[in-house]
C-alpha cells in the first residue's frame, strides 16, 4: 500500500509539472504566433513592391520608382508609381499570382487598378484558393498610360485569428486545473518523506497517515486533515516534548494565519479520538508544548 500512495504521489507531482509547462507553452504559442504575423505582413509589403517594381518594367520604365507601400486598412494595400505607367491586364494577373504564391497568408484577394484622382477602377479582379472562383475580365485589352495605382485587399486569417482565440482561451482553464491541483497537495501535505504514507502503530492504534484514519480493535475513526499533520509531528516523536510554537508553525503558518486557540482546540478533538486506548494520551507540558505519551 506504501508504494502505491508513493506512485500516486509522484504521478501528481509529474502531473502538475505538465500542467505549469503546458501554462508556459501556451503563452509561448501565442506570442510566437503573433510575431509570425508579423514577419509575414513585412515580406508581403516587399512583395508588393516587386509586384511594382515588374510592372514598370513591362511599361518600359526603368529609372522611376515605386513609391512607398501604403497599407490603408488592415488587410488592404496600395502599390503607387513616381509616373504614369501602362499596364497589360493578363501581365498584372501573371506577375501579382506568381509573386504572390510566396505569401503564405495571401490565399484569396482582390486586385483593383484605380485612376488618380477620382478612385474611379480601370481594372480589376479576384483570386481565390480554389480557382475555379477566380475572376479575371478582359486579360487581353492594353490599358492606356496614366497615373494609376494598385489596390490589393487579402481576405483576413480566419483560421489563424481564431487558433489564437482557441489558445488564450485554454489558458484560464489550465490555470484553473493547475490551481485545483496546487491545493489539493497542499491539503495533503504532512512531512518531508515517505512517512507519511506508513501505517504507524501507537499502542493498540494503528494511525493510516495516509487515509487519515485511525483503526482501534478493528473499529476506524476518520481523522481531519489538520489532525492527521497534528498526530504525525506527536506519532514521530514519541515521549518527547514538541514546542507548541513549532507545532502552530508547521501546521498554520502555511495558511498564512497562525491561531493559539485552534491548537488547544484540535489537540482537544485528537485526545479525545485517541482515549479509546488508555496507554496512548497527549499531555500538556506547562510552558512548553505537548507530549505524546505512548506506554506499554
Amino acid at each position: 500500500m506504501v508504494n502505491s500512495q508513493n506512485l500516486l504521489s509522484g504521478k501528481r507531482k509529474y502531473l502538475f509539472g505538465f500542467i505549469i509547462l503546458s501554462l508556459i507553452s501556451v503563452v509561448s504559442v501565442a506570442f510566437n504566433m503573433e510575431g509570425s504575423d508579423d514577419f509575414d505582413i513585412a515580406r508581403r509589403e516587399v512583395l508588393l513592391r516587386r509586384i511594382g517594381h515588374e510592372l514598370l518594367l513591362q511599361s518600359g520604365d526603368r529609372t522611376s520608382r515605386v513609391l512607398p507601400v501604403k497599407r490603408i486598412a488592415e488587410n488592404e494595400y496600395q502599390v503607387r508609381f513616381e509616373k504614369d505607367i501602362t499596364f497589360e491586364p493578363g501581365s498584372l494577373v501573371n506577375i501579382t499570382s506568381r509573386l504572390l504564391a510566396n505569401d503564405p497568408l495571401a490565399h484569396d484577394y482582390v486586385v483593383n487598378v484605380l485612376t488618380c484622382g477620382t478612385d474611379s477602377v480601370a481594372y480589376g479582379y479576384a483570386i481565390s484558393k480554389n480557382t475555379k472562383d477566380d475572376i479575371v475580365p478582359c486579360k487581353g485589352r492594353k490599358q492606356p498610360r496614366a497615373c494609376y495605382m494598385i489596390s490589393i485587399k487579402f481576405k483576413p486569417a480566419i483560421i489563424n485569428a481564431t487558433t489564437k482565440v482557441y489558445i488564450l482561451g485554454s489558458l484560464p482553464f489550465l490555470a484553473f486545473i493547475g490551481f485545483i491541483f496546487s491545493r489539493s497537495h497542499k491539503a495533503r501535505k504532512s512531512l518531508p518523506g515517505s512517512q507519511a504514507t506508513d501505517i504507524l502503530t501507537l499502542g493498540e492504534v494503528l494511525f493510516d497517515a495516509a487515509n487519515r484514519k485511525l483503526i482501534i480493535n478493528e473499529n476506524t475513526i476518520e481523522l481531519t486533515g489538520t489532525e492527521t499533520r497534528l498526530l504525525v509531528i506527536f506519532a514521530l516523536s514519541p515521549n518527547q516534548t514538541i514546542d507548541r510554537s513549532r507545532l502552530q508553525k508547521e501546521i498554520w503558518e502555511d495558511e498564512g494565519v497562525i491561531v493559539g486557540r485552534s491548537l488547544d482546540m484540535f489537540i482537544s478533538k485528537l485526545r479525545k479520538k485517541l482515549e479509546h486506548d488508555p496507554n496512548i494520551n497527549i499531555v500538556v507540558i506547562r510552558g512548553k508544548g505537548y507530549k505524546l505519551e505512548v506506554r506499554g
